[in-house]
This record gives structure tokens, C-alpha cells and sequence, in this order.
């Protein structure tokens, strides 16, 4: 039986998703070889195939899954005895790639493999019955779409992870960009170097010693930084108060913020704000 739902396209979002599906094939059902626009995901419920891309050929089976990306030609086919049932997710966007990197899935390692059976099913379950939603379809898909995609981060072994990164960008530089990202996405609630080493998955003096040695300077001074260049640019905006920009940057307390802006630029933000508006 097959299912296929399809959705909007909308490429300049952080992640969207084009259609979903779900296939039991006959035996020796195959597809291609064609060149998709988008990333396809799928994952093998029952059965097994195998997948070609390029020149290389994998075999894959119930529990696994395999990634087919842009403008790859690529093949795949059901096997004769014990032909694979399988679902597929199709999807885009500006993080698309950079999620799917974070779950070690590119064009160099397409095959995944993701045993929890339950909650697999259960997402598919819940996106095919997005067929009966009409307002909100889209964004119960894009959910569905995440949590599958999370699933696949947290369940990656971290050899993996240091095995497929590029050749030019080792540990400690990954362990540094997670958490400046951690950074950019959290320092308006004020974040302590505790809770951004817990989401890096390291301990606080391993971080500490990883920021010393990629960025020579440390996470509470790059933390500090940040926020104070976050405050200098909505100093030009002159609609906001000192309070409203020191809360913006996850500082209740105007005084510490105007002291700390002070000890960092040698300028109260009010002097600073004066400055830049001349």
C-alpha cells in the first residue's frame, strides 16, 4: 500500500518538509536511477534492499535506513525473497544538511541504522495521519520531521562522530562550535558555563581547557563578549531603554550590566550610546 502526502515547498526556511510516504514493495521493485532536488530519507520497516549511489552499493535491512541527497543519481531495489517495506521522508532547507551532519548522515555515509522500533513507528504512524489535518498538516509534519531527525542525533555513536568529521576540522574545533552555537541561541536567559558544557556533553574544566587551546580565551570571557557586542548593537536602537537592552541579554539588574559594559568597553553604555550617535 502506498502512502504519499505531499507539502508546500519553501526552501528558505531552516528546515521544511516536501512529502512523506510509506511503500510495501513486490519483490525486485526498484527505483531510478534519478536525481532528486531535495534530501529523501528512508527507513526500512520490514524486509531489506539495497541502495546505490555513485559506484558503491550497500545492503540494507530492517532497522536501517539510507540518505539520498541533491543532484546524486542513485538506485535502489527491493530484494527477490524478502522484498523491504519502507518509509520515506522528504525534506529541505537552510539546516537541513547541517542536522543531518550532526546525525553523521552525507554523501560519504548514507546508511544509518536506528533500532527503537517504537518510537520509529509511531512517528510514521503520526505522519500519515496528518492526511486528516487541514489547517495545521505542515507544521504537525515539521514536528514529526524533527523529532525524527533528533532521534537520530541522540541515538549516534560518538566513534562515529569522530570519524566523520572532515579532514581539516578535528574534535576540540567541533566541541567549540557547538557551543558557541549553544551561545548564540541562549545568551538572552543567561547561561552559565555549567549548562553550556552539559549540551556540549563534556565536563566544565574540559571545556574550559578546549576553548584555551582553539580560541585562546575562555567560555566565560567568549560568553561575556558576546553578549557585550549583542548590547553595543541595540544601543543604536535609541527606542530602547538601558533596562531594555540589559534584560535583552539575560541581565536583570541594569547596574551589573552598565558595570560590566563598562570594565569591557571603558565607556558606561550610556557614554557609548552618545558616542555612536554623534
Amino acid at each position: 500500500m502506498l502512502h504519499d502526502i505531499p507539502i508546500n515547498r519553501m526552501n528558505n526556511t531552516d528546515l521544511v518538509m516536501y512529502l512523506c510516504g510509506t511503500e510495501d514493495c513486490e519483490p525486485g521493485h526498484s527505483y531510478g536511477p534519478a536525481v532528486r532536488d531535495h534530501f529523501l530519507i528512508h527507513y526500512v520497516l520490514e524486509g531489506k534492499g539495497f541502495f546505490q549511489v555513485d559506484s558503491k552499493i550497500y545492503h540494507v535491512e530492517k532497522g536501517q535506513g539510507f540518505l539520498i541527497c541533491p543532484d546524486k543519481i542513485t538506485f535502489y531495489q527491493a530484494d527477490d525473497n524478502d522484498p523491504w517495506k519502507y518509509s520515506w521522508f522528504g525534506f529541505h532547507g537552510l539546516k537541513a544538511k547541517s542536522y543531518l551532519r550532526l546525525a553523521g548522515l552525507t554523501e560519504e555515509t548514507p546508511i544509518f541504522s536506528c533500532y527503537d522500533d517504537d518510537f520509529i513507528f509511531n512517528c510514521i504512524e503520526q505522519m500519515i495521519e496528518t492526511k486528516k489535518i487541514q489547517k495545521s498538516r505542515e507544521i504537525r509534519l515539521l514536528g514529526l520531521l524533527h523529532m525524527f531527525l533528533s532521534q537520530l542525533i541522540e541515538t549516534r555513536d560518538m566513534t562515529d562522530i569522530n570519524n566523520s568529521l572532515d579532514k581539516n576540522e578535528n574534535r576540540k574545533e567541533l566541541y567549540v562550535k557547538k557551543a558557541i552555537l549553544y551561545i548564540a541561541m541562549n545568551y538572552s536567559r543567561k547561561i552559565t558555563i555549567s549548562e553550556m558544557s552539559s549540551h556540549v556533553g563534556l565536563n566544565r574544566s574540559y571545556l574550559c581547557s578546549v576553548f584555551k587551546e582553539v580560541l585562546n580565551t575562555s567560555p566565560q570571557k567568549y560568553l561575556i563578549n558576546f553578549m557585550i557586542n549583542k548590547s553595543c548593537e541595540l544601543l543604536k536602537n535609541s527606542a530602547l531603554s538601558i533596562g531594555d537592552i540589559s534584560r535583552s541579554i539575560g541581565y536583570d539588574d541594569p547596574f551589573h550590566f552598565s558595570k560590566l559594559f563598562k570594565k569591557e568597553k571603558g565607556l558606561s553604555p550610556s557614554q557609548y550610546r552618545k558616542k555612536i550617535s554623534r
